[in-house]
């Protein structure tokens, strides 16, 4: 079920335009307007769900074996050094669109871009701590 309101709906759609890489009956892949990297993608499902919360198991499967293909046509045919996949779930997370996607970042050897992040140092006993919070 389409969204209207949807930017990557409306692409999905035919609606607006985007430099298509590859689809099939449930995905659809295409250039990144903004990219980090040359050659950086987006995969996303044709039908709506705004995150990973609301994509159905079937569907994320699909769309991770389209970013699987892409990924394997990054490094085949732009020679990528590596590959980051990245999805971001809500506004705290970078979300921008709210329409599930995976983007797809070819990483070079010699490319500037510097994902945020840094390892933390846990205090002693936080690991098993959050760990039994997530076994519930």
């Amino acid at each position: 079920m389409a969204d209207d309101d949807c930017l990557f709906c409306r692409i999905a759609a035919g609606e607006l335009p985007a430099e298509k890489l590859d689809e099939d009956e449930h995905t659809l892949s295409f250039m990144d307007i903004n990219p980090w990297t040359r050659g950086h993608a987006l995969v996303i499902p044709k039908e709506h769900a705004r995150n990973i919360h609301d994509i159905s198991d079937e569907s994320l499967g699909r769309v991770m074996s389209a970013a699987k293909r892409l990924a394997t046509r990054v490094r085949d045919n732009l020679g990528a050094d590596g590959i980051n996949l990245l999805n971001s779930a809500e506004p705290a997370a970078w979300q921008t669109v709210f329409h599930f996607h995976v983007h797809v970042i070819p990483r070079y050897e010699d490319d500037p871009l510097r994902l945020p992040g840094q390892p933390m140092q846990p205090e002693e006993g936080e690991l098993a701590e959050v760990a039994a919070e997530l076994r519930g």
